[in-house]
């Protein structure tokens, strides 16, 4: 089949399952705005397309989220339109529509199937909004009539769309009726080949100094540090921590920016502004020992989650983080909040330990038990990976169901 890919940042999601259709004698091509030649990346025929230019206009704050689908969606049609013009026409079309880029796709080709990846539908109930106490809407009765106009984007997709697909429940399960009905859950896929323990492993921080499996590890990983991933919760918790944990080394990896939720007051950053709030309690011989890394290599990654006694994770009810999945098939003893989509793939006091996503003293006693615990921190550990391979492994689980999820959107009768 002729399979066109859409993604404002290709690969993304699909990194695993493009390369593996190539593999299985499928055309695959890509739209995306992250290159800026035309590239090939793993046997796919990588295209890049620009944002139009169009005269600033006054628009209702409310809807400035869907102009800037409706702008990206203007653009991807554009350069697929070009695309026709050249003779290329896709039998299938699989498309991360979050952005807004596949809304106008089947009006250039109307008879390519379209399979969407759902990664969630904005709720406006509890607990998908308002949380956190700590960072209120600023007017209650409006947040919930901003939230549903970003849903439009969803709904002009779902009239076109054959199918979607879901990493997890909790996501798919945000999507209203029907088509909820339409969307198959499997997760991306994590390789558990390559994300093993490793007692050998060593990681080198910023100042020098290499640590190993000898060491008392915690780590903290997010792409952006920011309270959606408990970020604020993580930094009131750490002075008692390092109190109490003399030895222990605290690995922090992520960027200052924003990935979900608001952003900081106006020249500010998150990182910053819990740093602040908490150094004062925190000596300049335990501040030593807490290494803030930003973002690294995906080899430095791994070696992190080797060497790490205890991997924290929090999250609001939200998407789940893919360095979860990691750190479960690393065999890591994982420390992590009770919310309904870390429930649904990690299990109190079998897979992990789980604790209110606001009780800071709750993660610092349970980080310190299984710190003091090795039987336990292998337990739990081994029992994470067996979870992950049996249900998330990439080969074995995950890509053989979406390629399988790509042959029926391929086969269905428009």
């Amino acid at each position: 089949m002729n399979i066109l890919f859409i993604h404002q940042n290709f690969p993304g999601q699909f990194k695993h399952l493009a390369a593996e259709l190539v593999q299985r004698g499928h055309h695959v091509t890509a739209l995306t705005l992250r290159v800026k030649e035309r590239t090939r990346w793993k046997g796919v025929d990588v295209i890049p397309y620009k944002l139009q230019r169009r005269t600033e206009q006054k628009l209702h704050p409310w809807v400035l989220d869907l102009d800037s689908k409706v702008t990206r969606a203007e653009s991807c049609f554009l350069a697929a339109r070009k695309l026709q013009a050249e003779g290329y026409s896709p039998d299938v079309i699989i498309a991360h529509h979050g952005w807004g880029e596949s809304m106008f796709l089947r009006d250039v080709w109307p008879a390519a199937r379209m399979g969407l990846y759902c990664e969630l539908y904005h709720l406006t109930g509890e607990p998908h909004t308002n949380f956190d106490p700590e960072f209120p809407s600023r007017d209650a009765a409006v947040e919930p009539l901003r939230i549903r106009l970003k849903n439009v984007n969803n709904h002009l997709h779902f009239d076109q769309a054959q199918a979607g697909i879901s990493p997890t429940q909790f996501q798919a399960d945000t999507f209203p009726a029907p088509f909820r009905e339409r969307i198959s859950v499997v997760h991306d896929g994590i390789d558990t080949r390559a994300l093993t323990r490793n007692p050998d492993a060593t990681f080198r921080t910023e100042g020098g100094r290499e640590l190993s499996r000898a060491d008392e590890v915690i780590t903290f990983v997010n792409r952006n540090l920011e309270p959606y991933r408990g970020y604020h919760v993580f930094m009131r918790a750490l002075p008692r921590l390092l109190r109490e944990r003399p030895e222990a080394q605290v690995l922090i990896v992520g960027g200052d920016s924003v990935s979900y939720g608001a952003r900081p007051p106006k020249g500010q950053t998150w990182k910053q502004m819990f740093i602040d709030e908490v150094r004062g309690q925190i000596p300049d011989a335990d501040w030593s020992r807490v290494h803030f890394l930003g973002r690294i290599n995906y080899e430095r990654f791994v070696a992190l989650l080797q060497v790490s006694r205890v991997h924290l994770y929090l999250t609001y009810p939200f998407v789940l983080s893919w360095s979860l999945f990691e750190a479960m098939s690393c065999e890591a003893a994982i420390v992590a909040s009770s919310t309904a989509p870390v429930v649904e793939a990690l299990e109190h006091d079998v897979t992990a330990r789980l604790v209110d996503f606001f009780d800071g003293d709750a993660l610092v006693d349970e980080t310190i038990a299984l710190l003091e615990d090795e039987a336990a921190r292998t337990r739990l550990g081994q029992a994470a990976r067996a979870h992950v391979v049996e249900n998330y492994d990439l080969r074995d689980i995950c890509l053989p169901r979406q390629i399988a999820w790509v042959d029926q959107l391929g086969a269905t009768t428009l």
